[in-house]
């Protein structure tokens, strides 16, 4: 009965050819490593952000008057609401974590060669719209460094010449960030945002099922197949992958649970003190920063002494990272073949990147100024002379096989 039941799905959905095209017959390197968890952890986060944001959008009131309250109401009286809170704010920063070290993978791994420019930019994508549906979220708690925060975001497009003072109070709908900014970064968060993410995950994985997975070696298995057009350096995806990202799945869980239940807080990085208090439009806290995930950004942004050209730099560091796939004009994809100089590069971009994001969490000092513009240097030295030393360099022989 299940198989007639099937073949009558079958003919009017192609359910099976789906699941053939993308778990059972869909083949992937045997060589995949740890690092390679994070695409799958980040759906499951995304999932548990849709989920838990459904549940709290039940008691959550848009307005500039009930916001806070209704979050303290979640907190206090709705049943399980504490832990819906918690799973939802925990979730955020868990999302930008795995994002970040997805990204890694690729960087290191050279996951955005030829033929996965596309798969590339469409994950680009995805963060863009990430960070823009975590700003929208960021405010509506309408705590106090969600207010300022918000405030010093949006006054950084003020700094576009000619444009700048209207598309400003465009985006925050009044004079000054009201109710009916709450109100439409409400509906941003929860209907629009969440739409254009579902579409280009949808989009990212289309693409990646159509050139196939990259590996550690960076060796494309299409090359090799035997007589049954079946590459002889992978594996379907389902039951081996599906199986292997459980065990990953099993721990990532194990610590995200703990972060919930013992420390939601992380000492003020994940919920900042200043929003367990009402936003007060006469009140400024002692230091505003935005929540840690945007801090590496915020640092390059107050590196720069001029208004325009530091919002200019902010969004080169982001705009930058879209023509990845062509900057790199190395022969060989992985880290593994490449030379020293990518190398110590690539290091240097990381180790830039953590101390930006420290910066940007602190109050700027003289001091810490300039170890900002430092660090910003040595952000765009990474891509912009890429062309150069991944021309220049020696690299190893690639195998035709991969290695294990």
């Amino acid at each position: 009965m299940m198989s007639k039941f099937m073949e009558w799905i079958d003919a009017r959905f192609p359910a099976t050819k789906m699941w053939e095209e993308h778990l059972s017959k869909y083949y992937a390197p045997k060589n995949f490593n740890f690092l390679y968890f994070f695409g799958s952890l980040a759906l499951l986060v995304l999932v548990n952000q849709i989920v838990t944001g459904v549940w709290l959008t039940m008691s959550f009131t848009p307005s500039a008057e009930e916001a806070f309250a209704s979050v303290e109401y979640i907190m206090r009286d709705v049943e399980y609401g504490w832990i819906l809170r918690y799973l939802h704010s925990t979730g955020a920063s868990a999302f930008f974590i795995v994002v970040y070290l997805h990204m890694f993978r690729g960087l290191l791994y050279g996951s955005y060669q030829k033929p996965r420019e596309l798969v590339w930019l469409f994950g680009m994508l995805i963060y863009l719209a990430l960070m823009a549906e975590a700003f929208m979220g960021y405010l509506l708690p309408w705590g106090q460094m969600s207010y300022w925060g918000a405030q010093v975001i949006i006054s950084l497009f003020g700094a576009i010449p000619v444009i700048g003072n209207d598309l400003t109070q465009w985006i925050r709908g009044d004079y000054l960030i009201s109710g009916i900014t709450l109100n439409r970064f409400f509906a941003l968060h929860v209907v629009a945002l969440p739409i254009v993410i579902l579409g280009l995950v949808v989009l990212h994985i289309l693409a990646l099922h159509e050139v196939g997975s990259n590996n550690p070696d960076g060796v494309d298995i299409k090359k090799k197949k035997d007589e049954n057009g079946v590459p002889l350096d992978g594996i379907p995806f389902h039951p081996y992958y599906t199986v292997k990202d459980i065990a990953g799945v099993v721990v990532f869980l194990f610590v995200f649970c703990a972060v919930v239940f013992f420390f939601p807080e992380m000492g003020g990085y994940f919920l900042e003190k200043p929003n367990f208090e009402q936003a007060n439009a006469f009140k400024t806290p002692e230091h505003i920063a935005p929540v840690w995930y945007f801090t590496p950004f915020y640092a390059i942004l107050r590196a720069v002494p001029d208004k325009l050209f530091g919002v200019i730099a902010m969004g080169a560091a982001i705009a930058v990272l879209f023509v990845l796939p062509w900057l790199d004009r190395s022969p060989v994809r992985s880290m593994r073949y490449k030379g020293w100089l990518s190398k110590v590069f690539l290091l240097v971009f990381c180790v830039a990147f953590i101390i930006l994001g420290v910066l940007g969490v602190l109050a700027p000092t003289p001091g810490r100024t300039l170890l900002s513009q430092v660090c910003t240097v040595l952000y765009f030295a990474y891509f912009l002379l890429m062309p150069f030393y991944t021309r220049l360099e020696k690299t190893k022989p690639v195998p035709e096989r991969v290695t294990g």
